[in-house]
């Protein structure tokens, strides 16, 4: 795919008004001013946000101007995206100003904040907290209460009698109006954003008589839909420290591999295909599990400690596998000190019935060692050291004693 095309369609779940009207102004060589928005509720960011502000690489890439946001002056107001209750607490700005402080070194790990073409950071109180009273009645006279209260998070609150406080249904409204105070053609956000967003689009058509295009990306969630971030509690820091950093990659559900590699990384299409096929064939997933925590732990700190990391975990995993199979007591086997062959090895510790049941096993990568998928191969089986511990098919568990 040529850079544009991999830019509206890779990560990308719609756009507004069309596909086809923001490409038309991006292949005129057109160079837009963008931004994505953050509100500073925690101090961290992490790889839910990551989606979308590699999205905004790829436009800096493009030479487009792009804005890093802090939402200091929006999160007064409180978010209610993504929340079934109202907040019991409101943030005030100097709140929000100290939990910021870090964002720009950590948004760093992925934009660029100087050489060519910068991203540019700016705070949205800057704006909001001068609004004048005819201003704020400006900017609510572009919308009716029906548009509002007709927002499918507000009657879902409804129906469960939960209270919606109306500082959080103003939240739009402001988050809409920064795209006039900087006034921006392009608007980037999660899925869970796209209210606020078209708040903004609307706004800027009233007020500006011009288009403002946004772009949704998809939230990091497993298969099953489960959001990764902060409200679900399972959120992975962009500056958490390495070893932390690759455990928490490792402790998410294997049916979080694809969404993860598809979102944060730049691994082609094509193989990541492959690779869902031989998950759902049945493959043990963790070989590509170890290969994701090692490339995020990579792209956010180094391929030094992204290597350091990962025998730190091998090391920690295997000491706590040893002390599990000590406790529950399965069996140890005696191992002649030698090289052994795999099938071999198999059948002649009574692992297999056969030889042939052993070859089957191999090819399925349903043998593992110390964690680690035994692949088929006439090579010897490396790796038999005291301690280890073998896994044949799903119910088999050996520990490894060398004679």
């Amino acid at each position: 795919m040529d850079p544009i095309e991999t830019l509206l369609t890779r990560g990308v779940d719609r756009i507004y008004p069309s596909r086809e009207a923001l490409e038309k102004v991006l292949r005129s060589g057109k160079k837009l001013r963008l931004y994505q928005g953050f509100d500073p509720t925690g101090t961290k960011l992490h790889i839910g946000h990551a989606v979308a502000i590699r999205k905004l690489r790829e436009f800096q890439d493009l030479g487009h101007h792009v804005i890093f946001l802090i939402g200091d002056g929006t999160g007064q107001a409180g978010d209610p995206s993504g929340k079934n209750k109202s907040r019991e607490k409101f943030m005030t700005r100097d709140e929000l100003r100290a939990n910021a402080v870090d964002y720009v070194k950590q948004a760093s790990k992925i934009v660029r904040l100087d050489g060519n073409n910068p991203v540019e950071i700016l705070y949205n109180s800057d704006w909001l907290n001068k609004l004048t009273l005819v201003n704020i009645l400006d900017i609510a006279g572009h919308f009716s209460w029906q548009q509002l209260a007709q927002r499918d998070l507000y009657q879902e609150r409804i129906k469960k009698g939960e209270n919606l406080n109306f500082r959080e249904a103003l939240y739009p409204l402001l988050q809409g109006y920064d795209s006039v105070a900087m006034n921006v053609d392009l608007e980037l956000g999660g899925t869970d954003q796209t209210f606020n967003m078209l708040a903004g689009r609307q706004l800027v058509a009233q007020m500006q008589g011009r288009e403002k295009f946004v772009m949704t990306v998809p939230l990091l969630a497993d298969a099953k839909g489960t959001k990764i971030g902060k409200t679900e509690g399972n959120a992975i820091g962009l500056t958490d420290e390495p070893n932390d950093f690759y455990g928490k990659i490792m402790s998410l559900g294997d049916d979080a591999i694809i969404p993860c590699f598809t979102l944060l990384t730049d691994m082609p299409l094509s193989e990541i295909a492959e690779m869902k096929k031989h998950i759902e064939s049945g493959e043990n997933p963790m070989t590509y599990k170890k290969q994701l925590a090692f490339e995020l732990t990579k792209q956010f700190n180094s391929e030094k400690e992204a290597e350091e990391a990962s025998l730190f975990f091998e090391i920690a995993h295997q000491r706590k596998l040893t002390a599990q199979v000590d406790a529950e007591g399965i069996r140890t086997i005696n191992v002649a000190n030698k090289q052994w062959g795999r099938i071999d090895f198999l059948v002649e510790h009574g692992l297999t019935s056969s030889r042939s049941e052993a070859k089957r096993l191999l090819e399925q990568k349903a043998i593992e060692l110390n964690d680690s998928v035994v692949p088929y191969s006439k090579e010897p089986l490396f790796g038999l050291e005291d301690g280890a511990i073998l896994r044949v098919g799903k119910k088999t568990i050996v520990k490894i004693h060398i004679t």
